[in-house]
């Protein structure tokens, strides 16, 4: 190798290798540099192909020059002399140049003698210096310092023999060209993930005397159909959104989903011989085709059908928030109008605004009235229903018309409000002060200056809630009733109270901290986990009642739900965060497709597709597109999220009448 590189340089004379001496150095060259002057006006696009055509050479022979030469051996990082004076000059820059703008001959050959001494010393394994070096340069990427003798006019970089190191400008375009590849790749496929996501959203429309009233819950091809074949009101509302995110939007069949289960809330709920509450909204219902009557009639659950027998508490605050996000999107001001829909709204409100036995301003529930709707402990007080009941509550409270007995109601909401948002921020909240507080309580204090009012026992305190809590972080609790506190964390309702406002700006912060801070436990593999931790052993079949289907790190047991992604998406973005959104769907991104889209993962970071998990869920399906089209237009999130209201984070205070 160290022959032809000697070569090349043998061949100056009749390259323009290097520049011209100005004119006024010129008397100072012999006659024997006529003919270097005589090629000065040369261009160096044949230096470019000559030096190139070496560059190709010698990169095909690093390996042989590796086993030959000592010097490479001795020194990994730094090539023959030769070489590394061709390549290393042509990296000098300009300023070098000006400084030397002259060079004589003689330089040149006491450089290539001194190449050739060097060559033939290394075979005796001698490594020899030159004499003098005129200048240090230190190459880009090593330690090393490197003498040249000569210097050459900067020229197009050549590609870089990997024994020298790695020109940095030639690795930033490597580098850019990997990410822009990286990138490509990944929009290509979000775009086709996109573009299947449609696809099958559309093929699971449910249609009734032609008109789409709503989406099948699965569509798997290779299962039992069981309830999956029904249209559910929490299973649409991803569904809804992704027709109202769409540009342009396509509202028509969440116009005639809310006036269908709007519909079906006026019949009679019966189960055995218990009547239900008016305002109860069904939990699904499917069409169905009378072949007798030659037409299609409409059947609903209302809760009798359901594992459990338990009715859906959170159909009805679903219904009102859909209907506020679709008078957002779409100004349709005259359906919220209606005097049906406004009946609807009274009705709901009223079941959870009546008076009773409570000194609580949550709203008491059976456990599995909720998506978690199996036997799973969160009877009681769930966070879930609490956040879903603030949103319906402030969503209500903005489309009820203040006519007849809506002015009373409007008064009545006004008060739930600013006692349910001062209960839930006070008693539900938990960072790493608080627990230390509960870690300190006393027990059994009476009067109202009692510092534990729920007298809740520090010993009940799991051992695990102490290492997953961080210092910088926090979350709104599972639970919070007398002397019991379910310390288990929800994703849905910690990110309804970010998009209600019933968590505070500091809590919503704190809120993704800990979802950042204990990213593997809460998003793992596949984003994610619906409750956290899993209950197992003695306690799991305490609670759950040995139920196969919430084994531990399974369904609703620690298991992880791709819907939620849409949850955690608008969460992000109302708190400032999407980088968290991006993440997240870039890891469902990975797997989703490739999996069929299944309803849940199991597995503590969330690995394996669901034990009993469907196929082509359809809310998997549209978690997704509502989370793509939030982070692509984050105008999106108004449909879905309230601001925070300045009269409830500070209520007027009132003089008392005795004072």
């Amino acid at each position: 190798m160290t022959k032809k590189l000697r070569d090349l340089l043998h061949d100056a004379k009749e390259v323009d290798i290097f520049p011209p001496p100005a004119p006024a150095h010129t008397s100072g060259y012999s006659a024997v540099d006529e003919d270097m002057v005589e090629q000065e006006n040369m261009s160096h696009k044949e230096f470019m192909s000559a030096a190139s055509s070496l560059a190709g050479k010698n990169s095909s022979s690093v390996d042989e020059a590796t086993a030959a030469d000592p010097l490479v051996e001795i020194q990994p990082n730094v090539t023959s002399s030769t070489e590394f004076i061709v390549i290393e000059t042509l990296r000098t820059t300009e300023e070098s140049k000006e400084k030397d703008d002259s060079l004589s001959l003689e330089d040149v050959k006491s450089s290539v003698a001194w190449t050739k001494e060097s060559s033939e010393s290394s075979q005796n394994g001698e490594i020899l210096k030159p004499e003098k070096a005129k200048k240090t340069v230190r190459l880009q990427g090593h330690e090393n310092n490197v003498t040249e003798n000569v210097i050459l006019p900067k020229a197009l970089p050549l590609k870089p023999c990997p024994s020298v190191g790695t020109n940095l400008e030639a690795f930033d375009l490597a580098l850019r060209s990997i990410v822009g590849n990286h990138q490509e790749n990944g929009e290509s496929t979000g775009a086709a993930m996109m573009e299947e996501a449609w696809e099958r959203l559309k093929k699971s429309y449910v249609y009734f005397k032609g008109k789409p009233v709503g989406t099948f819950a699965a569509m798997d091809p290779n299962a039992e159909a069981l309830n999956y074949n029904q249209v559910f009101v929490r299973d649409f509302v991803p569904t809804a959104l992704a027709c109202l995110m769409i540009e342009p939007a396509e509202p028509e069949i969440v116009k005639n989903f809310l006036l269908k289960t709007l519909h079906l809330q006026g019949w009679e709920k019966r189960i055995d011989n218990f009547t239900l509450g008016e305002g109860v909204m069904p939990a699904s219902f499917k069409v169905l085709f009378n072949s007798h009557q030659q037409k299609e009639t409409l059947v609903a659950d209302f809760g009798g059908s359901a594992i459990g027998r338990v009715a859906p508490v959170d159909s009805g605050f679903w219904w009102i928030i859909l209907l506020r996000s679709y008078t957002k999107c779409t100004r349709d001001y005259a359906l919220v109008e209606l005097p049906e829909v406004q009946r609807g709204m009274k009705l709901i409100l009223n079941l959870c605004l009546s008076d009773g036995f409570d000194t609580f301003p949550t709203l008491l529930c059976a456990d599995g009235c909720s998506m978690i709707d199996r036997r799973m402990g969160i009877y009681g007080y769930p966070i879930e229903i609490q956040s879903l009941f603030y949103f319906a509550l402030r969503g209500a409270r903005q489309m009820l018309k203040p006519e007849r007995d809506g002015k009373e109601l409007i008064e009545r909401i006004d008060k739930r409000i600013t006692a349910l948002s001062y209960h839930i921020q006070k008693y539900y909240w938990l960072d790493f002060t608080q627990l230390n507080n509960i870690y300190r309580y006393k027990t059994e204090e009476y009067s109202h200056t009692a510092v534990n009012k729920f007298n809740v026992i520090p010993d009940s305190i799991p051992d695990w809630v102490f290492d997953f809590m961080p210092l910088r972080g926090g979350y709104l609790i599972g639970n919070v009733s007398p002397a019991r506190m379910d310390f288990r964390w929800f994703l849905v309702g910690n990110c309804i109270a970010i998009l209600s406002s019933l968590a505070t700006p500091a809590q919503a912060t704190a809120i993704m901290d800990l979802i950042e801070e204990r990213w593997e436990d809460l998003i793992g593999e596949m984003p994610l986990k619906i409750s956290y931790p899993a209950l197992d052993g003695h306690e799991w079949r305490i609670v759950t009642g040995y139920d196969p289907k919430n084994t531990r790190w399974s369904y609703h047991n620690g298991g992880s739900w791709p819907v939620l992604l849409w949850l955690l998406t608008a969460a992000s973005i109302k708190t400032g965060r999407p980088q968290i959104a991006k993440r997240a769907i870039e890891l469902a991104e990975q797997r989703l497709s490739k999996d069929g889209w299944p309803e849940y993962y199991d597995g503590k970071t969330g690995r394996y597709v669901g034990k009993q998990a469907r196929k082509y869920q359809t809310w998997s399906i549209a978690g997704y597109l509502v989370a793509k089209m939030m982070v692509e237009n984050p105008s999106n999130l108004l449909m879905i999220s309230l601001e925070e209201d300045k009269k409830i984070a500070k209520p007027r205070l009132s003089r008392s009448a005795s004072f």
